[in-house]
Formats: C-alpha cells, structure tokens, sequence
C-alpha cells in the first residue's frame, strides 16, 4: 500500500513499479474523478465529499477482491485510505452499509509506505482540488488511521522516484 499526502509522489512511484513489472492499482478517488468529471457526475469530493467517499470504499473493495493474493500488488490508496474519508466528512462516525470492518481495514500486508507532504511537488490540478493545507490534514489523518490498525509505515525520503521504489522493494525484500 502507497498512502499519505496527496500530491506527495505516490503515483509516479507506483507508475516507476509497474516499469519494473509488478501488478499495481491507480487510486480509486482519481478514477472516480475522471468519471465523474467526464459524465457529468456529482460524486466528487468538493461538491459530495459523503457519495465520493462511498464510492472510494466501493472502488477499493473491488480492487481488492479483484486481485490475487498469491502475487505482489501495489495499491495507490485503499480502503483505509476511503474509511479514513468517510469518516473526515461525516464528522468522526461512519454510518451505512459502505462503512468498512476492522477485518476489511486490515486486509493489505502490513507493511505501509508513505509519501510525506512535499511542497514542491504538490500542484492542483482538474482531479485534485485540495489545497496544501488540507492534504497535510488528511496525511496527518491517515498516518494516525494506520497506526491505530497496527500497520507498520515507513516514510519514503524525499528522493528520486527510483530511489523511493528501490526503497520499498528492499524493504519487501524483492530487490
């Protein structure tokens, strides 16, 4: 799992783990915004934070099943990532059928990297509209949601892309 600051890399180092061969998975939140952005849809964080939050967990929950868990497969965010969301926007409490189980929460190996906020790397763009400020809130929100489900983080250095997916495949000890 790549989670942490929004606009912190993480995309460019799953891209970098595709090259080397590993099965990966594009964030669910930008596959939604594209979607939503292209049909017209509403379920879009800055105009419903909730019915976008909903579909990452949905989003998430397929990818998951959707992959073997005989093979490595880096995720771009995840379930942990959505609940943690959900649970921002609707005050501390998730409610409904989409709130996920500790059991769903803590279904990716346990080791967890990610990406610090990085000012220089951080831009806006059409799919992401958060502002600095806000993505280290959510980073800060996310470190915490992994650490209370016991995953272990390591915080990638503010290096090249290819240093950061050395990084973790040594630490998986696919290197």
């Amino acid at each position: 799992m790549l989670s942490g600051c929004s606009g912190g890399g993480k995309s460019t180092v799953l891209e970098d783990l595709a090259s080397r061969g590993f099965a990966t998975v594009d964030e669910p939140g930008r596959r939604i915004v594209r979607d939503e952005l292209a049909t017209g849809g509403l379920a879009l964080p800055w105009v419903d934070a909730t019915g976008f939050a909903h579909r990452c967990i949905d989003t998430a929950r397929a990818d998951l099943a959707h992959h073997e868990r005989d093979q490595w497969v880096f995720f771009d965010r995840g379930l942990v990532d959505a609940d943690t969301a959900l649970r921002h926007y609707e005050g501390g409490h998730c409610t409904g059928s989409s709130a996920c189980s500790i059991e769903e929460l803590q279904s990716y190996h346990k080791r967890v990297f990610f990406t610090p906020p990085w000012p220089e790397l951080y831009a806006n763009d059409e799919e992401r509209q958060l502002n600095f400020t806000d993505a280290v809130d959510e980073y800060s929100r996310l470190l915490d949601a992994y650490e209370r489900l016991g995953y272990s983080i390591t915080v990638l250095p503010k290096v090249g892309v290819t240093e950061r997916s050395d990084l973790i495949l040594a630490e998986l000890d696919l290197l």
